[in-house]
């Protein structure tokens, strides 16, 4: 076992590893930083997606001893400093985009890397940024509405379900 230290959330941490042991699993396991999902264990689906160095990265894809020393950030570390949602946490619960919640972390982290590197994406951008991460319950509408929604632009409000 050896020790790793990276940057987690803006704090520095030290965790034991195996050589073999996935980012994924030492954010779960080692920090108990339980809001990256384990998936597909495949980089297919996105639930683990996470920030390294400032870059999406599927945390099921990455040893942690290859990225010792870099700066992570987790789901856990997008909430605002009092611990208030944060922006695009806010507007996926705004704008109903999500259901059972399982692939929100991933999809909120994807949702951060696009609008760092788009602001003002249109629909389209949006759709096509989030192929990587795989929703199996609310068919993409409201997520899509949630992301751009947190680039500042104007979206329908939710629908609210008739009595």
């Amino acid at each position: 076992m050896e020790t790793v230290t990276l940057t987690v959330n803006g704090k520095l941490r030290s965790a034991s590893s195996e050589g073999r042991t996935l980012l994924v699993e030492w954010l779960r396991e080692g920090l108990r930083l339980t809001g990256t999902h384990v998936g597909c264990d495949t980089s297919q689906c996105g639930a683990c997606l996470v920030h390294v160095d400032g870059a999406p990265v599927k945390a099921c894809s990455v040893l942690v001893q290859d990225i010792a020393g870099s700066e992570v950030t987790t789901i856990e570390g997008m909430a605002e400093a009092d611990g208030s949602l944060g922006t695009i946490q806010a507007a996926f619960r705004e704008h109903h985009g999500l259901q059972c919640g399982f692939c929100t972390p991933g999809m909120v982290m994807a949702a951060a890397s696009l609008l760092k590197e788009n602001p003002k994406p249109t629909e389209a951008e949006v759709r096509h940024y989030l192929e990587g991460n795989i929703c199996r319950c609310t068919g993409y509408h409201n997520i899509v509405k949630a992301v751009l929604a947190a680039s500042g632009q104007e979206v329908a409000p939710p629908a609210v379900a008739a009595e």
